[in-house]
């Protein structure tokens, strides 16, 4: 496996890292806790040392899964977590109320470092900017955990622009995570030039379109009642069926290069900056080997002008989360 430095950091990964989320959040069913594990196993074994989880997926359970997993490799990869969310009255963190109070982002701190089995956490995001915290607190609480050992990197997720400059000021900024693939380029306008400019690494969420883009989701395709994707206005039948142009470009591409579309989805993402990581999300072993193999995929110049002008005569249709969850980024 290729590895991509994030920016300026210190911080070398594999050019894949495995979004963990779905393997026990959004995306029900979810498979058997040890097929997790094995799956998370193989991965390493596979070459990728980057691993992406949060306080918040479970709660809390993806984070139990994920230190239990990686337990035997400690010092071998790196692990991003994040806080952010506010406890309900059960003490779970739920989405859409915020809380990156200092003395709160402290408190997911020791606990997430208990949950991961390890002695400080390799990344740890801001996972929504809280209008209620400068975020001069915030970039200064995790500053404060950095000198403590107990973080070594700080990251931000979903912020402007003005948000990861004020915060880069106070710590420097390893990586920032946003959602980025061929059918979600809204951080092409400000947030890559910025990133650049600053020496900041980028890691895309959602690669893969929440799987649209693998072309095995269509128009007629039924989720399970729980799943996340059943509330996207991006994942109506209606904006489906109008979004398969894009999936149907990728089709193209694959069929030319021997590969499939999700591959060329990635190999597209991996081909925009080298300090792009993107962590595709999987629970299938079959699939992970499929995006590993994306980073040996090579477009050329001329690949990458044919997808951006076909790309660019397909208008997506659909936001891509609901209200209350849309006005939770770019603060």
């Amino acid at each position: 496996m290729q590895k991509r430095q994030l920016g300026k950091s210190s911080l070398e990964v594999s050019a894949i890292g495995l979004g963990c989320m779905g393997m026990s959040f959004s995306y029900a069913p979810f498979p058997d806790r040890q097929e997790s594990i094995a799956l998370i196993r193989a991965a390493v074994e596979r070459g990728v040392t980057f691993f992406d989880t949060a306080e918040v997926y479970g709660p809390y359970e993806n984070e139990e899964l994920v230190g239990e997993a990686l337990e035997p490799f400690r010092g071998q990869v790196v692990i991003a977590t994040k806080f952010g969310f506010k406890p309900a009255s059960s003490g779970e963190p739920r989405w859409s109320e915020l809380d990156s109070r200092p003395e709160h982002i402290r408190q997911v701190a020791e606990a997430s470092l208990k949950r991961l089995r390890v002695e400080a956490i390799d990344l740890f995001y801001q996972h929504r900017v809280d209008p209620q915290v400068p975020i001069e607190d915030v970039a200064g609480t995790v500053k404060d955990l950095i000198g403590e050992g107990k973080v070594r990197h700080f990251g931000l997720s979903e912020a402007s622009v003005q948000t990861i400059r004020r915060a880069h000021a106070v710590q420097p900024v390893a990586a920032v995570q946003s959602e980025y693939s061929l059918w979600t380029r809204n951080p092409e306008k400000d947030v890559l030039p910025a990133l650049e400019e600053l020496g900041i690494g980028f890691v895309p969420f959602s690669p893969l379109g929440k799987g649209f883009l693998t072309g095995k989701i269509n128009e007629n395709t039924a989720f399970d009642k729980s799943d996340f994707r059943n509330a996207i206005p991006r994942f109506t039948p209606e904006a489906r069926k109008a979004n398969q142009a894009l999936v149907d470009l990728l089709g193209r591409v694959a069929g030319q290069k021997n590969a499939t579309p999700a591959q060329i989805a990635l190999a597209w993402l991996l081909a925009q900056k080298p300090w792009i990581v993107p962590i595709p999300g999987t629970r299938k072993l079959e699939r992970l080997e499929e995006n590993i193999a994306s980073a040996m995929v090579t477009l050329t110049a001329e690949d990458l002008r044919e997808i951006d002008s076909a790309a660019a005569q397909i208008e997506v249709q659909g936001a891509r989360y609901p209200e209350n969850l849309e006005n939770l980024t770019g603060r």
